[in-house]
Protein backbone atom coordinates (compact mmCIF):
# COMPACT_ATOMS: atom_id res chain seq x y z
CA UNK A 1 0.00 0.00 0.00
CA UNK A 2 1.18 3.35 -0.79
CA UNK A 3 1.89 6.01 1.49
CA UNK A 4 0.54 9.62 0.75
CA UNK A 5 2.41 12.11 2.04
CA UNK A 6 -0.23 15.05 3.65
CA UNK A 7 2.43 17.86 3.78
CA UNK A 8 2.95 20.39 1.21
CA UNK A 9 6.50 20.67 1.71
CA UNK A 10 9.08 18.74 4.00
CA UNK A 11 11.64 21.83 4.25
CA UNK A 12 11.68 24.71 6.44
CA UNK A 13 12.72 28.03 6.12
CA UNK A 14 13.77 30.13 9.02
CA UNK A 15 10.91 32.30 9.07
CA UNK A 16 8.68 29.24 9.43
CA UNK A 17 9.48 28.75 13.03
CA UNK A 18 8.86 32.74 13.77
CA UNK A 19 5.45 32.61 11.85
CA UNK A 20 4.25 29.68 13.72
CA UNK A 21 5.16 31.50 16.83
CA UNK A 22 3.32 34.21 15.96
CA UNK A 23 0.05 31.98 15.59
CA UNK A 24 0.60 30.52 18.97
CA UNK A 25 1.55 33.30 20.60
CA UNK A 26 -1.63 35.51 19.21
CA UNK A 27 -3.73 32.69 19.78
CA UNK A 28 -3.06 32.23 23.15
CA UNK A 29 -3.43 35.66 23.94
CA UNK A 30 -7.20 36.09 22.38
CA UNK A 31 -7.46 33.36 24.50
CA UNK A 32 -6.15 34.61 27.89
CA UNK A 33 -8.19 37.65 26.91
CA UNK A 34 -11.73 35.90 26.24
CA UNK A 35 -11.15 33.88 29.49
CA UNK A 36 -10.66 37.18 31.37
CA UNK A 37 -14.23 37.68 30.36
CA UNK A 38 -16.01 35.42 32.39
CA UNK A 39 -19.41 33.75 31.55
CA UNK A 40 -19.81 30.16 29.14
CA UNK A 41 -19.71 31.69 26.02
CA UNK A 42 -16.48 33.24 26.44
CA UNK A 43 -15.11 30.33 28.86
CA UNK A 44 -15.80 27.96 26.20
CA UNK A 45 -14.47 30.36 23.28
CA UNK A 46 -10.68 30.62 24.76
CA UNK A 47 -10.91 26.58 25.39
CA UNK A 48 -11.07 26.74 21.47
CA UNK A 49 -8.42 28.84 21.20
CA UNK A 50 -6.35 26.97 23.25
CA UNK A 51 -6.92 23.73 21.72
CA UNK A 52 -6.39 25.03 18.53
CA UNK A 53 -2.79 26.55 20.00
CA UNK A 54 -1.88 23.21 20.99
CA UNK A 55 -2.84 21.35 17.86
CA UNK A 56 -0.74 24.17 15.84
CA UNK A 57 2.60 22.49 18.03
CA UNK A 58 1.97 18.77 18.78
CA UNK A 59 4.10 16.62 16.54
CA UNK A 60 2.92 12.98 15.88
CA UNK A 61 0.06 12.14 13.38
CA UNK A 62 -1.57 15.57 14.06
CA UNK A 63 1.01 17.07 11.95
CA UNK A 64 0.51 15.24 8.77
CA UNK A 65 -3.15 17.39 8.84
CA UNK A 66 -1.49 20.70 10.04
CA UNK A 67 -3.48 22.59 6.83
CA UNK A 68 -6.34 21.53 8.52
CA UNK A 69 -5.61 22.76 11.78
CA UNK A 70 -5.10 26.02 10.70
CA UNK A 71 -7.83 26.01 8.09
CA UNK A 72 -10.16 25.31 11.16
CA UNK A 73 -8.62 27.97 13.38
CA UNK A 74 -8.81 29.90 10.81
CA UNK A 75 -12.58 29.63 10.53
CA UNK A 76 -12.89 29.91 14.44
CA UNK A 77 -11.00 32.84 14.14
CA UNK A 78 -13.71 34.41 11.58
CA UNK A 79 -16.67 33.27 13.29
CA UNK A 80 -15.64 34.22 16.22
CA UNK A 81 -14.70 38.08 14.89
CA UNK A 82 -18.23 37.98 13.12
CA UNK A 83 -20.25 37.03 16.42
CA UNK A 84 -18.55 40.02 17.58
CA UNK A 85 -19.66 42.45 14.32
CA UNK A 86 -22.84 41.24 15.28
CA UNK A 87 -23.97 41.05 18.85
CA UNK A 88 -20.27 42.01 20.84
CA UNK A 89 -20.09 44.78 23.55
CA UNK A 90 -17.95 47.61 21.98
CA UNK A 91 -15.22 48.55 24.66
CA UNK A 92 -11.47 49.12 24.35
CA UNK A 93 -10.41 45.38 24.99
CA UNK A 94 -12.42 43.82 23.01
CA UNK A 95 -11.42 46.48 19.72
CA UNK A 96 -7.26 45.09 21.75
CA UNK A 97 -8.85 41.62 20.65
CA UNK A 98 -10.24 42.21 17.45
CA UNK A 99 -7.18 43.62 16.46
CA UNK A 100 -5.10 40.71 17.59
CA UNK A 101 -7.40 38.37 16.27
CA UNK A 102 -7.42 39.74 12.39
CA UNK A 103 -3.42 39.71 13.33
CA UNK A 104 -3.88 35.71 13.52
CA UNK A 105 -6.29 35.88 10.63
CA UNK A 106 -3.65 37.45 8.66
CA UNK A 107 -0.80 35.50 10.06
CA UNK A 108 -2.37 32.10 9.45
CA UNK A 109 -3.13 33.06 5.48
CA UNK A 110 0.98 33.79 5.59
CA UNK A 111 1.10 30.37 6.90
CA UNK A 112 -1.10 28.67 4.76
CA UNK A 113 -0.03 29.95 1.41
CA UNK A 114 3.82 29.34 2.20
CA UNK A 115 3.17 25.88 3.77
CA UNK A 116 0.01 24.72 1.89
CA UNK A 117 0.51 26.22 -1.36
CA UNK A 118 -2.63 28.28 -0.85
CA UNK A 119 -5.82 27.54 -1.80
CA UNK A 120 -5.13 25.12 -4.85
CA UNK A 121 -2.35 23.22 -2.06
CA UNK A 122 -5.26 22.74 -0.01
CA UNK A 123 -7.78 21.41 -1.98
CA UNK A 124 -5.18 19.04 -3.13
CA UNK A 125 -3.94 17.98 0.36
CA UNK A 126 -7.74 17.79 1.05
CA UNK A 127 -8.78 15.41 -1.60
CA UNK A 128 -5.79 12.96 -0.87
CA UNK A 129 -6.95 12.91 2.66
CA UNK A 130 -10.46 11.94 1.56
CA UNK A 131 -8.66 9.51 -0.83
CA UNK A 132 -6.44 8.08 1.79
CA UNK A 133 -9.93 7.43 4.37
CA UNK A 134 -12.12 6.20 1.73
CA UNK A 135 -8.94 4.22 0.01
CA UNK A 136 -10.02 5.88 -3.17
CA UNK A 137 -7.27 7.32 -5.48
CA UNK A 138 -8.64 10.59 -6.56
CA UNK A 139 -6.81 11.78 -9.67
CA UNK A 140 -6.88 15.49 -11.33
CA UNK A 141 -9.94 14.70 -13.76
CA UNK A 142 -12.51 13.88 -10.87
Amino acid sequence: MATINLTARTHHRPTDAIVRVLIVGLTLATAAIHVSLGGLLFLANALGYATFAVAMIVPGPLGQIRWLVRLGLLGFTAATVGGWVLFGARFPLAYLDKGIELGLMIVIAIESWRVDGGPIGIIRQARQLVGRLTGMQLTKGR
